[in-house]
């Protein structure tokens, strides 16, 4: 179970509309940007127009959030453009992006960065109910510090607002090889392990730490990385298939994740459709898809908190 006792009432009460009534997460991602261009257009992303994007988003979001504890949009093409248009019901939970898309650096030392002229204090006038900030990170990476730092300084900027924070990091590897199962079981744990322990840190937004032609490894693994994990997690997707996914999150949530925030396993078969097609995929797919990871999100997941049991404890000036 999750340790609010640190958190504010706020942030209680915003992660709260996040998760269902049991304190569980189903939450959809759709705040790919770089990604999404390439699977709009491969052969030239850059020339997606954004006009594409926020269609994209906005469909999808009108047909998905309300089947969704929480949705993820970006601030350059989808959180402002889904309320404006009213596609994000009122019962779902709202987490905005604040990182910029791609990283800094090279391929092997990866650095995050804030979105221009985007910050924890808009999100919140926004109206998110969570902030979240994608961190590429390996422990032994040189610049692992400064990326210590970027998380550490957005969690100050979050506490000023008392917004909640989703840190999620990504690993990469150090040279030309791709990680193992072992060498990405040890970084997704040392990842939540240290990025996790940074004071104003809410949950980890985490990735299935093995490889998934690796499934004899799959149980320790998520278990070493929910023992290591200081706060609630989920488990994200990272574009593998949805029967892929479902077994990934209930051995995920078997281990102690919290639920799961969803993206391209869910709807990224529409990506390529024209938009009566994609309509039609999301109303039929896209929702069967959510609905199943919702029941086994309920039938595995632990909740995220604990709520007070002595609510008479509180002061009567708590509010001074």
């Amino acid at each position: 179970m999750g340790d609010v006792s640190a958190m504010s009432y706020g942030k209680i009460r915003r992660l709260s509309q996040c998760a269902d009534d049991e304190g569980h997460f189903t939450m959809l991602a759709a705040d790919q940007r770089g990604n999404l261009r390439r699977a709009l257009r491969p052969d030239d992303p850059d020339s997606v127009p954004a006009a594409d994007l926020i269609e994209f988003k906005t469909e999808l979001s009108r047909s998905l959030s309300g089947y969704a504890s929480a949705i993820l949009l970006d601030p350059e093409y989808g959180a402002a453009q889904a309320i404006s248009a009213g596609a994000v019901s009122g019962a779902t939970g709202l987490v905005v992006a604040l990182e910029a898309t791609g990283y800094e650096a090279s391929p092997h030392d990866r650095a995050s960065t804030i979105l221009a002229g985007w910050s924890p204090a808009k999100a919140a006038a926004l109206g998110a109910s969570a902030a979240k900030l994608l961190v590429y990170f390996h422990p032994d990476a040189p610049g692992a510090g400064s990326q210590v730092d970027l998380v550490a300084e957005t969690a100050v900027e979050c506490e000023k607002h008392d917004l909640p924070l989703i840190v999620e990091p990504l690993s990469f590897s150090l040279d030309e090889r791709p990680l193992t199962s072992d060498q990405k079981g040890r970084v997704v744990a040392e990842s939540a392990r240290i990025l996790g322990g940074i004071p104003g840190v809410d949950m980890l937004k985490l990735e299935f730490p093995a490889r998934a032609d690796d499934p004899e490894v799959w149980e320790q693994l998520c278990n070493d990385a929910n023992t290591a994990a200081p706060v609630p997690w989920v488990l994200l997707s990272a574009g593998v298939d949805f029967e892929t996914f479902a077994l990934q999150a209930e051995v995920a949530c078997r281990a102690g994740a919290c639920g799961v925030l969803a993206g391209r396993a869910v709807w990224k078969e529409s990506v390529g459709m024209p938009i009566d097609e994609r309509r039609v995929f999301y109303d039929s797919i896209g929702r069967d898809r959510l609905t199943a990871l919702g029941r086994l999100v309920a039938s595995h997941a632990r909740p995220w908190r604990v709520p007070d049991a002595r609510p008479a404890d509180i002061s009567a000036t708590w509010y001074r």
